[in-house]
């Protein structure tokens, strides 16, 4: 039995598939199910049940998974500290983010967190859904992600830094472009440009209209907040989005930025394995976004 014998069963158990794991580590599915049928054969009984889309482990496979996964986000943690004290200033800080995250929340901590640590290198993945986040952050191939706050997961630690509040992006023709504020009632039957209901901000955006009992309607979902807003300046609809650090509508554009009051905040922050756990490079850099953050949101209830 071999360290990367359970490093590779421990991938297989989160991903739920031989193939797929096989693909991201670059080796053949032969290869991958090698090390599991060692580990079989060590063990005296079998670990991964296979079924028509993949494999799950079994009761003893679950036992194994606990103790290896714990025991390899321990030992890849030790690892990457001794491999700071021995570099002196250097070291790696691994960071999931969405498409638009660095642009809205990153880029001004990136810059100051550069000039303090200037040999440290920041390795940033772009991931398309928080469930990919977590499970990057329970294989330990991230330090920390970036995520819309959601509900818990085993395992994972989320930790809130600022909350959004909400505005309804229109044309500056539009009649609603010339209100200071706008109520979600008056969004009622209106079609708007959509965020994807499957991730985290659009269902809580939707569950706030069904909580208040506004109906909205849709022709149009995107993948980010950034496409909702080109599509509200092209005048191809109207969008609710959070109002991310920065976001300005310039008072001669073609594009007014609208508060809705009435719909709760979005809290966005940090998901870890452990913050306790955390290397002092990846809390120096959670904190100096934390800091970038507040400081461009002068008004809003920024937490650290």
């Amino acid at each position: 039995m071999t360290l990367d014998d359970l490093r590779v069963f421990v991938a297989v158990c989160r991903a739920g598939s031989l193939s797929g794991v096989a693909r991201e580590l670059g080796r053949t599915q032969s290869a991958v199910s090698q090390h599991v049928k060692r580990l079989e054969r060590e063990t005296g009984v079998g670990l991964l049940e296979r079924r028509p889309r993949g494999v799950v482990p079994t009761a003893a496979g679950r036992i194994l998974y606990e103790a290896a996964a714990d025991g390899i986000t321990g030992l890849d943690r030790a690892l990457r500290r001794l491999g700071e004290l021995a570099g002196g200033e250097g070291g790696s800080v691994r960071v999931g983010t969405g498409g638009a995250t660095v642009r809205h929340f990153m880029a001004e901590a990136i810059v100051g967190f550069r000039r303090r640590h200037p040999g440290v290198s920041l390795e940033f993945r772009t991931e398309t859904s928080s469930r990919r986040c977590f499970d990057a952050l329970l294989a330990s191939t991230l330090d920390l992600a970036w995520i819309t706050i959601g509900p818990a997961v085993p395992g994972i630690e989320q930790r809130p830094v600022v909350d959004l509040p909400w505005v309804l992006a229109v044309r500056a023709d539009d009649p609603l472009a010339a209100r200071s504020a706008i109520d979600a009632a008056d969004l009622t039957d209106i079609r708007l440009v959509r965020l994807p209901p499957n991730s985290i901000s659009g269902a809580r955006l939707d569950a706030a209209f069904t909580e208040l009992g506004v109906r909205v309607g849709s022709d149009t979902s995107v993948a980010d907040w950034d496409t909702a807003l080109l599509l509200a300046e092209l005048g191809l609809g109207h969008t609710v989005v959070p109002a991310v650090p920065g976001l300005r509508a310039p008072g001669d554009g073609p594009l007014r930025l609208v508060p809705v009051p009435s719909l709760p905040p979005l809290p966005v922050g940090w998901a870890v394995r452990r913050w306790d756990a955390l290397t002092p490079l990846a809390r120096a850099f959670a904190d100096t976004v934390a800091e970038s953050c507040a400081a461009q949101q002068p008004g809003g209830p920024a937490r650290g």
